[in-house]
């Protein structure tokens, strides 16, 4: 099964993948059919979630009914634990917007303009642009969501800055990267062009960078104030075993009130 969908991620365009996975994975989850994990975004049941990986496999990592990944399960508790977006539903960005989050935010702001998703070439967004150029006004946003995108931008640093524009003062956003927290400085080298090569460096054929602990640092260059949380570790044993979050830390981003 691993080596199946690591052959599925490496072979197939993304854009087809989006159209696919949503009858192709729950197939495959009939295969784990059982009760020892639940994702909290669904409330699927399985006795554990499917392998997912371009290079190296991950157990316990997908939900079979929503797509939902480890970061995704993580993110979710963290917003239901840790905001008011599901009461208050304030004006809110997705970026490269992920299925198992698209669909019950799509739910949650039924009726109203306030949920926004947007992409390069993604069919299931409601807006195509280029982050590092964003046609929306400077202040016009409270909430962005912007997950494992910005390896993907030429230029991150304007990306970043496109999206500390957009938000208003007093907004906050989740950013988050694949990151190697064991190197300083980010590693990318746009001369590498080989497709074999890029994956086996970048972790994904498709990536430009492989971040380091400068992350957060360029994403205060851009403006914002950086909060970095280790929030699986404020779950307890059970928690996580049960909702398969993994280990990442949560990066918080905000725009101070006076900017």
């Amino acid at each position: 099964m691993k080596g199946f969908i690591r052959w599925i991620l490496n072979h197939i365009p993304r854009r087809w993948l989006q159209r696919m996975a949503g009858w192709g994975v729950p197939i495959l989850g009939l295969f784990y059919l059982g009760r020892a994990r639940r994702c909290p975004i669904c409330g699927t049941r399985r006795r554990r979630f499917l392998p997912y990986g371009y290079v190296t496999s991950r157990e316990d990592a997908l939900c079979p009914r929503c797509l939902a990944l480890e970061r995704h399960r993580m993110i979710w508790l963290w917003l239901e634990r840790n905001t008011e977006l599901f009461t208050e539903r304030p004006t809110l960005l997705h970026i490269a917007p992920e299925v198992s989050l698209m669909r019950h935010f799509k739910r949650l702001y039924r009726g109203t303009n306030g949920y926004i998703t947007a992409d390069l070439e993604s069919p299931l967004a409601d807006k195509h642009f280029d982050v590092q150029d964003i046609p929306l006004e400077e202040r016009s946003i409270d909430v962005i969501i912007c997950n494992h995108l910005l390896e993907h931008v030429e230029d991150d640093g304007r990306a970043m800055a496109e999206l500390y524009r957009i938000m208003r003062p007093g907004g906050w956003g989740i950013m988050l990267v694949p990151e190697d927290r064991s190197r300083a400085i980010t590693f990318e080298d746009d001369s590498i062009t080989d497709r074999e090569e890029r994956t086996r460096l970048f972790g994904q054929y498709d990536h430009r960078r492989v971040y380091g602990r400068d992350y957060d640092e360029r994403l205060r260059r851009a403006g914002f104030i950086v909060e970095r949380i280790a929030f699986a570790e404020q779950l307890s044993d059970e928690e996580r075993r049960l909702y398969s979050v993994g280990s990442d830390d949560m990066v918080i981003v905000r725009r101070p009130l006076d900017n």
